[in-house]
């Protein structure tokens, strides 16, 4: 059985692929005081917050060891809210603060900065996330 190199790996490929969008995302993010997972959290949060932890932990395939001490960065950082759900005390509600939605425009600029610096169209990106989704979540298709 012949054996091949590391570079013909798909594993190799993605790992290369998800390593040079956190780098792509670093200086457009770093004006805006955000690490990758944090602008991940902030925009999810602006297309449905207040939102329970876990549901956004579920949302972002993130468990709760990792959307936790974000969250609490977030909120040190004056972006984002945590509170007990009044309904159920177990549950914590996230929110966006005002000065988080007042980084919508930036935030939700990011995308076409990314898409211009990997030189792909609406269509290539639409087919791109449909492949890697396909990947991610095989049973959801």
């Amino acid at each position: 059985m012949r054996h091949r190199s590391v570079a013909t790996q798909l594993s190799f490929a993605l790992n290369s692929a998800a390593n040079r969008m956190v780098r792509l995302h670093k200086p457009i993010l770093e004006p805006l005081g955000l690490t990758f997972p944090q602008y991940l959290v902030i925009l999810d949060l602006l297309d449905g917050a207040p939102v329970t932890v876990g549901k956004l932990g579920a949302r972002l395939d993130m468990d709760t060891g990792t959307i936790t001490p974000l969250l609490k960065r977030l909120d040190a950082a004056g972006l984002v809210t945590r509170k007990r759900d009044p309904n159920d005390e177990r549950r914590v509600q996230v929110d966006l603060t005002s000065r988080a939605r007042a980084l919508e425009p930036e935030i939700r600029g990011v995308t076409d900065r990314i898409k211009s610096a990997c030189q792909l169209t609406d269509k290539g990106v639409d087919e791109l996330r449909r492949a890697l989704e396909a990947l991610a979540h095989p049973a959801d298709n």
